[in-house]
């Protein structure tokens, strides 16, 4: 690699980390506290700004903050229309969720994070809620275990992804007997004694067997 790809690899990694930074809890910035939140001069900040606008990935508001763009619709709807599982695996998904009362999750592996792309909820009053889409770092909790190799197929955790939440968790293998996902049951840690712990290992094994057997089928067309 020579000096300017890296240079411009390293450029594209800034613009990502910039357009990471927004959020559902943050979705404007001032330049100000965008460049203090970045750790980048902030004529880089400015630059790599300039870039994003170009191509609709962020927007300057007539006040002067900067929001996401327009642009960034349509990686939504392709991010969508490619990750849509099969309605066969929703269904597993939604029984599972009704015959244990927890939220139900799905998660893949994205380079060194995990990420949901599917959830159903549980029916208790008091459930644990993430949100499709929602990445936690490699290892982190029973899926990421699962996901990092380091779980085998199952796994089972108390205080994470949070304080007072457990998760019980099983891996989805594709046709090769790879790990393609990790399906996680997860509520509150007062739900999760022995008994019910065993009990949700069977099921959530059982309910990873059946999409492993349906396939997760993301579109690749």
């Amino acid at each position: 690699m020579t000096a300017d790809d890296d240079g411009g690899v390293r450029s594209v990694l800034r613009a990502f980390d910039l357009l990471a930074l927004f959020t559902e809890h943050r979705r404007t910035w001032a330049v100000k506290d965008l460049t203090a939140a970045s750790g980048l001069a902030k004529t880089t900040v400015l630059r790599l700004i300039a870039s994003c606008e170009q191509r609709g990935l962020l927007w300057t508001r007539p006040d002067g903050r900067i929001t996401v763009g327009p642009g960034m619709l349509r990686w939504a709807q392709l991010a969508n229309t490619a990750w849509q599982l099969p309605e066969p695996v929703r269904q597993v998904l939604r029984e599972l969720a009704g015959d244990c009362g927890e939220t139900v999750n799905l998660y893949v592996r994205s380079t060194a994070v995990l990420v949901c792309v599917a959830q159903q909820e549980g029916s208790r009053a008091i459930r644990h809620v993430g949100r499709v889409g929602d990445e936690l770092p490699l290892g982190y909790g029973p899926a990421g275990q699962v996901l990092g190799g380091g779980g085998g197929d199952t796994a089972v955790g108390h205080g994470e992804p949070e304080a007072g939440a457990s998760s019980v968790a099983a891996a989805v293998h594709d046709g090769e007997g790879r790990v393609l996902a990790a399906l996680a049951i997860t509520g509150p840690t007062s739900r999760f004694g022995d008994a019910e712990i065993a009990a949700l290992t069977e099921a959530v094994g059982r309910a990873s067997r059946r999409i492993s057997r349906i396939g997760l089928g993301t579109r690749t067309d």
